[in-house]
């Protein structure tokens, strides 16, 4: 795709094997791609997702590679080996500890942290952004990191500046959990509600 198309921005989600990660690394390097990472690698349960080696790859191959490395909490701890963070003090100390892996920038999610505020840090570098939002109880919340990531993905491929990108992605998937109980989807928890801008009840 890269050889035969303009690609704007890369999403790189949840990635489980060693051998997978080291191909999906070898081809940004080729053509010269950075890429949103999220690095999925704890449940909500607390369960790990990924196995040591593939944790590893992860950190040493695509973390450096990385325009921008999106972690929740369990996250950031486990590419740190330190505690999982209970307040922002120590989310900016991890997000310093996994930029020097090589990431260009990174956005440590705050949202299980307890509180009114769903709060997230973007730091590149130079620039630490506080980055709030009002917290929302809702039984919709499946796909959140997902949606975060994807959504900068896209305002990347749409020319706008890393941190621009960041701040209406966060906007828009505030939206979208805000809007998330107007649908009803099964019996367990649901999505978020991607397209309730357009929605007609």
């Amino acid at each position: 795709v890269f050889s035969d198309l303009d690609v704007k921005a890369v999403k790189i989600g949840m990635v489980s094997r060693r051998e997978t990660i080291a191909a999906i690394a070898d081809g940004l390097r080729r053509f010269g791609k950075r890429a949103v990472v999220d690095p999925v690698m704890v449940a909500t349960s607390g369960d790990a997702l990924l196995r040591p080696d593939a944790v590893a790859a992860l950190i040493e191959e695509l973390l450096p590679l990385a325009l921008v490395a999106t972690p929740n909490l369990a996250e950031a701890a486990l590419m740190t080996g330190r505690a999982i963070a209970g307040d922002e003090a120590e989310m900016a100390r991890q997000a310093e500890a996994i930029m020097r892996t090589g990431a260009h920038a990174v956005l440590v999610k705050g949202g299980h942290l307890k509180g009114q505020e769903a709060t997230d840090l973007f730091f590149d570098g130079d620039t630490l952004v506080r980055l709030p939002a009002g917290r929302i109880e809702t039984r919709n919340d499946h796909g959140t990191g997902c949606t975060l990531s994807a959504a900068i993905a896209a305002g990347l491929a749409k020319g706008v500046p890393l941190i621009e990108a960041v701040s209406a992605a966060k906007a828009y998937l505030h939206a979208a959990i805000s809007a998330a109980d107007r649908l009803e989807i099964g019996q367990g928890r649901g999505p978020v509600h991607h397209f309730h801008r357009w929605w007609k009840d």
